[in-house]
Order: structure tokens, then C-alpha cells, then sequence
């Protein structure tokens, strides 16, 4: 009997062992082997920010076809596990952990809001998974660990670059901002549009909070609309800022709207309508770019999902290029602490929201452009862009490479606000278009 209990002891520990190497283990083996490299994708698709998700997963999925099409990698395809993680942190935290453990995935990609993926990247870091995330901002996400990276620009430069613009282009002298209070992604941008905006002279005249289950913003506003700023900055994202942009103008609060990428979504249109004139947001690349490469993107995206791609599909099309372009360099899959390190060497990467290269802390350092909304047509305007400091509007036609220029770009070079003290240095050349802008003229 005891040599019995012995045995299956001994087994035991056996499975045990290889189910923790099948995890993931020391790094070494990223997932079973097999004939597919399987690449594990979560994000809202039922939730709040569900139009986020969709854009996201759509993105990926024009990528990965087009990479399955040329032969994929090394002879490998690349097969895709979608999770929905409802827009609920738990519920991230919970599908990564099916992924990785049960599906057994080699990398990740996802998520779109901030504070999905931080509560999803410590179970990527733990089990020693790369994960990608194509469009959060906050910069705690990469500070999880080295296995987690980013192809998009972080909050202080999107909320400096914001700061700059209202105080440069728009001559605004005081504003007002209403953020998300339970929002990394709205506390960060608050937080470095404040910082530049002030050190560029301007006032903030008062912060106000709401939080994504409020169904009125009336009192909020009330109390904006009675210090009468100059702009209103609202951090957030398109579930809620449509309304609050509505109640706004009924209370006849004219003055500019402001955001950042968290607006990008089609369904902003439906929820905003026309109270969306004169508002403003900055973002990672414009589908109006003439760039052949970004619009044979464009092309290709309308024809297979019949719409236009917003910013989050062509920031997850190119973090599934980047982990693509890892994987191959890497030499497969399999070894995660190799496919780490090949994708954080990613340097002058060709995408479509820009030249990605990652720095040290895994972000993506790149150009942002600043889009007018223009709801009678449903779509953003380009206006200008900003570009991170040691970066300059380049002087040929655009190319992928500098995807987010345009032959009208009025340059403004800012210093890198991925720095913790946010942008110190400016250059700016306004053209007449951007001084009809400072007088809240609209197209």
C-alpha cells in the first residue's frame, strides 16, 4: 500500500511539473509546442467601451490575415484566441489567466483601457508571457515589468501635447477639466494637461469628477459654466463624454471640448451629435493621411469590416505587426524570454500610426496629431501635429514611417513628455488655418 502512495506521488509531482513549465515556467517555454503560434487577444467587446474592443480585435485580425496570407512565420501561422474581458478589471485579470493557462497562449495583446491592462499585466509578468497592449496610455502599464510593452505614446505627452495646443493654438488662458475620479487613464491625462497648461501661463480654474455609471453630468457642468473658462478638458472616454458634451451646450456652454484617444470611436457621433462642433482631441494617427501605405490600410480595413479604422485599430494592427516582426526575429515563439527581448528591441519599426521604437521603459516614443471634430460629416479632422523632442516634421512626402505628417502640418516640436516633469521645449509655426482655430471657427 505504501508503495502505491509512493507512485502516485511520484506522478503527480510529474504532472505538476510539466503544467508549470506549460505556464510558462522560468521563461523558457512560452506555451506547448505545436504547428500554430497562438496569440491570446482581450479587451472589452459587450461593455462600456465595447467600440474600443471591436476596433482592437478588428485591427489584429486584418494583421494576423495578412501575415497567415504571406505564409505566416518561419511556416507557422499565427492562430488568435479572443477573450472579452467585459471592460471589468477582475474580468481582465480573470480571461489572462485563461489564456495563459489554458490555452496555453505564446504572447498577448491587449488591452485598451489603462486600468484593464494593469490589472492584467502582473498575471502576463508572473507567468513570464509578452503582452502588447496597443493603445494604453497610463504609464504604470509598463512599469509592471519587462515582459510588458506598448506601440502607442503615453499620457504626459498626449495630456501635455493637449496643454500646449489650447494654450498655443487655441490662446486659451484659463480651463476647466472633468475626469473620470476611478480612471488610471483619466487621472493621468488630468494630471499632465494641469501641469503643462499651467507652466505654459494658464489657469485651471476647477477640477470636477464623475465616474462611467453617472447618468447626469448637469451639476458638474453647472459649476464649470459659472467660471466660464476658456476650454473644458475632459480626459475620458466616448460612452460618457457624448453626453457630457450634449448637456453642455443646453446649458449653453460654447467655449471648445477637449480630449484625448479615449473619444476615437464611431459611436461618439450617435451620442454627441452636432453639441460636438468645436471640440478637440489629440490622437495617434490620422485616416486622412495621404501616405499611400496608411491608406491601402484604410482600404483594406473598410473592405473587409465597412468602416472607416479609428485610431485603436491601427494601433492594435500595428502591435500585431511588432509582435510579428518579434516572433520572426526571435526565431519562433516558443522561448518567451527571447520573444521579450526581440520585441523590446523593437527599433524603427514602419507602422501605420508611425515609426515605432521602444525605449527603455517599453514605450513607444512617436509623434501625436490633433484632430478637430467635425460631427456633420461624422469624422476628425486633421489640424496639426506635435512631435516628442529629438523628433521634427520631416521634409519629404509622407511615408509610413511618419505616418502621422501631413503637407499642411504646422510642425510644434515638444520635448518628450515621457519624462515625469512632462514637456519643456517648443517650437511652433501657425499657419492662418490654425489661427482661424484660436477663434473657434470650425470646418
Amino acid at each position: 500500500m505504501t508503495r502505491i502512495i509512493l507512485a502516485i506521488c511520484v506522478v503527480t509531482s510529474i504532472f505538476l511539473s510539466i503544467a508549470c513549465v506549460q505556464k510558462g515556467g522560468d521563461g523558457n517555454t512560452a506555451g506547448v509546442s505545436s504547428d500554430t503560434i497562438k496569440v491570446g487577444v482581450y479587451g472589452d467587446l459587450t461593455g462600456q467601451t465595447a467600440s474600443f474592443g471591436q476596433s482592437t480585435k478588428n485591427g489584429i485580425q486584418l494583421a494576423v490575415d495578412e501575415i497567415n496570407a504571406a505564409g505566416g512565420i518561419n511556416g507557422k501561422k499565427i492562430e488568435l484566441i479572443v477573450e472579452d474581458d467585459q471592460g471589468q478589471p477582475q474580468q481582465a485579470t480573470t480571461v489572462v489567466q485563461k489564456l495563459i493557462n489554458q490555452n496555453k497562449v505564446h504572447a498577448l495583446l491587449g488591452e485598451v483601457a489603462s486600468t484593464n491592462s494593469l490589472a492584467a499585466a502582473p498575471v502576463a509578468q508572473s507567468a513570464r508571457i509578452p503582452m502588447i497592449t496597443p493603445s494604453s496610455t497610463n504609464p504604470k502599464v509598463t512599469e509592471v515589468g519587462d515582459y510588458i510593452s506598448r506601440v502607442c505614446f503615453i499620457d504626459p505627452f498626449q495630456g501635455a501635447t493637449m496643454a500646449k495646443f489650447a494654450a498655443t493654438t487655441l490662446k486659451a488662458k484659463t480651463a476647466a477639466i472633468l475626469g473620470d475620479v476611478n480612471s488610471d487613464y483619466s487621472k493621468g491625462l488630468t494630471q499632465y494637461f494641469e501641469q503643462e497648461f499651467t507652466k505654459n501661463g494658464g489657469t485651471i480654474v476647477t477640477k470636477e469628477a464623475y465616474t462611467q455609471t453617472d447618468p447626469d453630468f448637469k451639476g458638474q457642468l453647472t459649476k464649470i459654466r459659472n467660471l466660464n473658462p476658456d476650454v473644458i478638458y475632459i480626459p475620458g472616454y466616448y460612452s460618457q463624454v457624448g453626453i457630457i458634451a450634449r448637456q453642455a451646450r443646453e446649458l449653453g456652454m460654447n467655449m471648445p471640448l477637449l480630449g484625448g484617444d479615449g473619444w476615437d470611436s464611431p459611436e461618439i457621433w450617435k451620442l454627441g451629435g452636432e453639441a460636438l462642433k468645436n471640440s478637440y482631441i489629440s490622437n495617434h494617427y490620422s485616416a486622412d493621411n495621404p501616405a499611400p501605405e496608411i491608406q491601402n490600410f484604410v482600404k483594406a480595413y473598410q473592405a473587409k469590416f465597412n468602416t472607416v479604422p479609428d485610431s485603436l485599430a491601427a494601433l492594435a494592427y500595428d502591435a500585431a505587426k511588432v509582435l510579428a516582426d518579434a516572433i520572426k526575429r526571435a526565431g519562433g515563439a516558443e522561448d518567451s524570454a527571447k520573444l521579450k527581448d526581440a520585441i523590446n528591441a523593437t527599433k524603427n519599426f514602419a507602422g501605420v500610426t508611425g515609426t515605432i521604437t521602444l525605449d527603455a521603459s517599453r514605450n513607444a516614443v512617436k509623434p501625436a496629431v490633433v484632430l478637430e471634430l467635425s460631427p456633420a460629416q461624422s469624422k476628425f479632422t486633421f489640424k496639426e501635429t506635435i512631435y516628442p523632442e529629438g523628433m521634427s516634421a520631416p521634409t519629404a512626402s509622407p511615408t509610413v514611417a511618419d505616418s502621422n505628417a501631413n503637407a499642411a502640418t504646422n510642425a510644434n516640436t515638444m520635448s518628450n513628455a515621457n519624462a515625469a516633469n512632462g514637456a519643456n521645449t517648443n517650437a511652433n509655426a501657425n499657419s492662418a488655418a490654425n489661427s482661424a482655430a484660436a477663434n473657434n471657427t470650425n470646418k
